[in-house]
């Protein structure tokens, strides 16, 4: 046994092998191994940062348009358009020289094409009871007419 291990170390591959040059580049070798692992991993923490950067950065920009958006919402209903159309539509009022037509909504409804809106269609087909008492009813009835609001039953 002795023997075949004396010839192992005495071989002249081996003794290429475990030759300090050679064990030299072995070391170098694990260097740049453990260097280029470090560079991967750090080239795929840079990418994981990126794409967070990038998704950050979009979520800005939606919300600094949603911000605007708002901005411009705010100015519209801040301006006399708004205040008139506001008016026309919520307390019946005209313009001088113009004649408003009070149609009942179930004539309206006649010439709604139903397959354009289903929330149309089925406020159509709803008859909902309500179960208010009367004198509540009343007062709210008498308060729409007097505000202009509602002149027809549905």
């Amino acid at each position: 046994m002795f023997g075949f291990l004396k010839r192992f170390w005495n071989h002249k591959r081996t003794k290429q092998l475990v030759d300090i040059r050679s064990i030299g580049l072995y070391i170098f070798a694990v260097v740049v191994l453990a260097i280029s692992w470090s560079a991967a991993k750090t080239v795929q923490n840079n990418y994981e940062l990126q794409k967070q950067i990038s998704t950050l950065k979009q979520q800005n920009t939606v919300l600094q348009l949603t911000s605007n958006n708002i901005y411009l919402n705010n100015k519209y209903l801040s301006t006399n358009q708004y205040l008139e159309l506001s008016a026309r539509q919520s307390l019946g009022l005209a313009a001088p020289g113009e004649k408003v037509l009070l149609i009942p909504n179930n004539v309206a409804m006649k010439y709604v094409d139903k397959s354009l809106s289903p929330a149309i269609a089925t406020a159509a087909n709803q008859q909902t009871k309500d179960e208010r008492p009367g004198y509540v009813k009343n007062l709210e009835d008498w308060r729409d007419f007097l505000l202009g609001r509602k002149l027809f039953d549905n």
